[in-house]
């Protein structure tokens, strides 16, 4: 059975709530738990609709809770994600309610990598994964481009290069200076608005996306999303140029083509003349020089054929078929009279039997037409006494009534 707890005489006894206030006040208080610095690993993270961030940071043998509040989360350059290891600075703080402490982060970093570090592996490992660098996206660049916008700022040597390689390689094409911001916060959005005015502007072939070298945080403006995501969309391609040969950032892995430097773009983006005016001299000899050996391989069958007769004496052949045309056209004249006058005699046998048949032939002769009713008359079984005919003869017409009716 369990005694009576001894409690000894003026011993103040704490409520929960004064117990919890004074912890509190010790803990936040304390001079040692303000700005302190805990190692550890996130977990059971959580992004509340506030935009406040909870999670525990645990390690081989405890945890504590942790809490990110909105307007100091708005500073944190990388992705908070369960499993990452990082070193929070904050101030411990309790909450009465519960009575639990926490840590009130103010500051995280990742443990062992800088943030923008992580934040470019993050951004990077998420636009891989929806497919952005994907080679069946990227876009085939133009042979023989007319037209190159450039993308950059409009002082310092990267323009200058380029124009320089550009005039130098193929001072056919034409190029559209788009002066650009390539540096500082500022900077994306003028990246974004810039890709998206040369899309606009008619005409352009090529984009050229560059600037020289710097740091991570120099060049961080291409490592947006946001200008990532506008070099995916553009309809025009796109070769990127940014900083030196070991500098890579997103907009490379998402652009079509990646060039070490600003210089190295211009030569990839056009083709060098002068060799395409050695190529078409080589191009120009080898077909002279096939030329030449088909007519040296044809000049003796040539040679063998001109000395034909039919070569020699051209007309003789011409002559010929002369003559014997003539022959044949007045052997058709002559068959063509003899036609027409078998046809004439035919055409007098044809009048003579239409003249029999004419009925004015017949009526010469002293026959004439009886007429009843429009009807031709043939019979007199047809006719009655009274009856109003009309009777017609070779020259005229009579109009008579039937007196009286006779059958044979």
């Amino acid at each position: 059975m369990p005694t009576n707890i001894s409690i000894p005489i003026n011993q103040h006894i704490f409520t929960v709530g004064e117990l919890t206030a004074y912890v509190k006040d010790l803990l936040e208080s304390n001079q040692n738990l303000i700005n302190v610095f805990v190692r550890g690993e996130i977990s059971t993270l959580t992004k509340a609709s506030s935009g406040h961030i909870y999670f525990n940071l645990k390690d081989e043998k405890s945890q504590i809770k942790c809490i990110l509040f909105k307007w100091s989360s708005e500073n944190i350059k990388f992705e908070l994600e369960h499993g990452l290891k990082v070193i929070v600075m904050g101030n411990i703080s309790v909450y009465e309610p519960n009575g639990t402490y926490s840590v009130v982060v103010e500051e995280i970093q990742p443990d062992g990598l800088g943030a923008l570090n992580l934040k470019f592996i993050q951004l990077k490992n998420k636009l891989e994964k929806e497919g952005l660098f994907s080679k069946e996206h990227k876009k085939l660049l133009p042979k023989f481009p007319k037209k190159i916008a450039v993308i950059t700022s409009p002082t310092g040597a990267v323009i200058q290069d380029i124009k320089n390689v550009l005039s130098r390689r193929y001072p056919l094409v034409r190029v559209l200076i788009i002066p650009t911001p390539v540096q500082g916060k500022e900077a994306t959005n003028f990246i974004v608005e810039s890709i998206k005015t040369a899309n606009k502007t008619p005409n352009i072939d090529l984009i050229i996306l560059a600037r020289g070298g710097g740091s991570l945080e120099d060049l961080w403006c291409f490592n947006e999303e946001i200008v990532a995501r506008t070099i995916f969309d553009s309809k025009i391609p796109i070769i990127s140029a940014i900083g030196h040969e070991t500098d890579v950032t997103i907009a490379d892995f998402v652009a079509d083509r990646r060039a070490e430097t600003p210089s190295v773009a211009a030569e990839i983006a056009v083709p060098d003349i002068k060799e395409i005016k050695y190529n078409l001299n080589n191009l120009l000899r080898k077909s002279s020089r096939l030329i030449k050996n088909v007519l040296e391989k044809n000049k003796i069958p040539l040679k063998q054929t001109l000395s034909r007769p039919v070569f020699k004496r051209p007309y003789d052949k011409i002559n010929s078929y002369s003559i014997k045309i003539d022959d044949l056209s007045s052997s058709l004249s002559k068959s063509f009279k003899r036609y027409i006058e078998n046809s004439k005699k035919g055409l007098e046998k044809v009048h003579i039997k239409l003249d029999t048949l004419n009925p004015k032939s017949v009526l010469k002769r002293g026959y004439s037409i009886v007429i009843k009713d429009n009807k031709t008359v043939k019979d007199s079984k047809n006719l009655n006494v009274e009856d109003d005919i009309n009777i017609i003869l070779y020259k005229g017409k009579i109009d008579a009534k039937i007196k009286k009716v006779k059958e044979n």
